[in-house]
């Protein structure tokens, strides 16, 4: 009969238009607890944890993972996996996101129903696990930039994953990708408030290592200093004690910058601190010294060095270099000399010899040890602050005193810098004779830098 037709059809859509209702008062249910569960965590497995979790409650399906990108430059197009999190209904080893499902997500954005993995052509090459029956993968974005992606394994029904699951699931990872990167750039802070803490921490141990800057010696004017480019630096200065009132006065540059490079420094240091108390020589204390940084040293890593060892009774200094910038001595009268007897850098071959030279200081004689982050310094324009301009400005300001020059030597660097930032560490050592009328620990005119 027309009449029962009717009310069948009308009793079918009614039906229909209630499960249609039932179901969008399951989901708006589901997203407000996924947004009172995830909205104020700031915890990055949490939040993942909790998203996974709902998108199996929701799709019914056997397992969901999130899965971040972490956004490298190239030469990493597709990024790779730098957090996982997955909630499963049964007890097996997890699905992993292939990498061709990121790379397809980040090439055409938008969501990916897969029901016949092994026969779909979209991703034709791809290995699938043989467990794999239905894929729904929806990508997470924040202002238009891909973080990650949402994808769902295995629906509950035989047809695989429908439209209303992929609506369902973009909308739950429209709503998450916000919190979920809100939650990791926290957790990257924290971080990098840890490595600040850290890099204080290794500064001032580093600073630690560093002798006094003025060390007494009779007849002599002797200051250093470092200053890192970065933290902690590859430079190092030492004034180390010897035998018969002598002092070991050494200058050293480590390759490369921050902490690697300060911890070869710390090496270094000790290791020249200990063999001048075995023979403190300088082409006995290179040798020992190289072999030992070459059985502890990375390949890649060396270091260069000047040691002197100055003998304040005879006033002469002994001295050998590991592939230093040459030390300038400058005399009473103007003349220069370059101290270059010496070797290889070191750790660069074990069992290198190291030759060694001597020579007599004279009252007011100057010399001035320096590491390439002085003579490398360069301006706006790439002009290098260079070695004619340092030897030129030492012989200008030879009568000042060890600290003075040394400070005017910094203001000189940077002046010609003009603002522009330091790229290297710079280290200066200043071993200036006092005239004879000079006792231990008196100052003359000139040591105050108030002579000519």
């Amino acid at each position: 009969m027309p009449g029962k037709r009717t009310d069948d059809r009308t009793s079918a859509d009614l039906e229909k238009e209630n499960r249609r209702l039932r179901r969008a008062v399951e989901e708006l249910s589901l997203l407000n607890d996924l947004a009172r569960e995830i909205g104020a965590s700031l915890d990055t497995e949490h939040v993942m944890s909790v998203i996974v979790h709902r998108s199996v409650d929701a799709l019914g399906c056997e397992e969901a993972v999130v899965t971040l990108i972490d956004r490298k430059p190239e030469p990493e197009p597709h990024g790779h996996t730098l957090v996982r999190a997955t909630a499963a209904t049964s007890d097996h080893s997890a699905f992993h996101v292939k990498e061709a499902l990121i790379g397809w997500m980040m090439v055409n954005g938008i969501p990916l129903a897969v029901n016949r993995p092994q026969e779909d052509k979209r991703l034709a090459h791809t290995a699938w696990d043989p467990r794999v029956r239905s894929i729904l993968c929806v990508p997470l974005f924040v202002r238009g930039e891909l973080i990650g992606v949402l994808a769902a394994y295995n629906s509950p029904t035989p047809g695989g994953f429908t439209d209303g699951d992929k609506r369902l699931l973009s909308i739950i990872a429209s709503q998450s990708a916000q919190i979920v990167e809100n939650a990791r750039l926290h957790e990257e802070e924290k971080a990098l408030e840890l490595v600040r803490q850290e890099l204080q921490l290794a500064h001032e141990i580093q600073a630690g290592l560093l002798p006094p800057p003025h060390p007494s010696v009779l007849g002599y004017d002797i200051a250093g200093v470092g200053i890192p480019a970065r933290a902690v630096g590859g430079d190092y200065f030492d004034f180390i004690p010897a035998c018969d009132d002598q002092v070991a006065i050494c200058l050293g540059d480590v390759s490369g910058k921050g902490l690697p490079a300060a911890l070869l420094m710390a090496s270094l240091q000790a290791t020249v601190r200990g063999q001048v108390l075995v023979d403190p020589r300088p082409g006995q204390c290179l040798e020992r010294t190289n072999t030992l940084l070459s059985r502890s040293t990375p390949d890649h890593r060396f270091a260069t060095c000047f040691y002197g060892l100055l003998d304040p009774k005879s006033h002469v200094l002994a001295y050998g270099s590991a592939g230093h910038e040459r030390p300038i001595l400058v005399t009473e009268q103007g003349e220069i000399t370059r101290l270059e007897t010496g070797g290889f850098v070191l750790s660069f071959q074990e069992g290198a010899s190291f030759d060694e030279a001597k020579v007599a200081l004279s009252e007011r004689d100057v010399i001035v040890l320096y590491s390439d982050g002085i003579t490398d310094a360069v301006n706006s324009v790439g002009d290098q602050f260079g070695e004619q301009r340092l030897v030129d400005f030492v012989r200008d300001h030879a009568r000042d005193s060890a600290q003075r020059l040394i400070d005017d030597i910094v203001a000189a660097v940077r002046s010609h810098a003009g603002g522009k930032e330091q790229a290297d560490d710079m280290t200066l050592v200043v071993i200036r004779r006092r005239p004879a009328t000079a006792g231990r620990g008196e100052a003359t005119d000139e040591d105050r830098g108030d002579g000519p």
